[in-house]
């Protein structure tokens, strides 16, 4: 995929983009390119690709986009003799980043806060670690080492607690800012970590 808009705490599970809609409309599915005579095809949702070339659909305009399925209301007329086909890059998109962003802000309204004290202490802890890296590394390795050991058996436990309350229910995914599966799979990675 091309370019793409992420946050550091969401990252993939909330990746933005400016979508595309046709004339009708609609969203088109990603564009297929058959690379020879190979059985895999590559293929593409990238705004720029839907220029009515190579089978492609033409796109009328762009809107914001996110990987978890949100689609933004606002509608940018795409025009296309302002796009430059060597860098389509730096055609203004700023429209549908900005409503991805608005996405973003209101899935953090709906996340468990953590903390102030400890959201501090983390902070803390970070630019100390950064400190220590440079100033002698292997302390910070072993800090590193302590903090991996508690994460494990931290995220463990945190991990079973929020499958119990699942289990009553309640649903884990808003409480992350992530899509429902993939919580579930980071509940996951924490039960089966050893």
């Amino acid at each position: 995929m091309g370019v793409v808009w992420q946050t550091e705490e969401f990252g993939a599970a909330h990746a933005g983009r400016s979508g595309v809609l046709l004339q009708d409309g609609s969203e088109p599915g990603p564009v297929y390119f058959d690379a020879g005579s190979s059985a895999n095809f590559h293929q593409s949702s990238d705004w720029w690709i839907y220029t009515g070339e190579l089978g492609a659909p033409v796109a009328a305009e762009l809107r914001g986009a996110c990987s978890c399925g949100w689609r933004g209301e606002a509608r940018y007329p795409l025009d296309w003799e302002s796009v430059d086909r060597q860098a389509p890059y730096l055609y203004d998109t700023s429209g549908p980043e900005g409503d991805w962003a608005r996405h973003i802000i209101e899935v953090e309204a709906r996340v468990v806060p953590v903390p102030e004290e400890l959201a501090a202490l983390l902070d803390q802890v970070e630019r100390q670690l950064e400190k220590l890296a440079s100033d002698a590394p292997l302390a910070a390795l072993r800090a590193v080492s302590r903090l991996k050991r508690i994460v494990t058996e931290t995220g463990r436990t945190a991990a079973y607690g929020a499958e119990a309350e699942a289990e009553s229910g309640a649903p884990i995914g808003p409480g992350l800012g992530l899509p429902e599966d993939e919580a579930r799979r980071r509940l996951l990675r924490y039960t089966l970590r050893r």
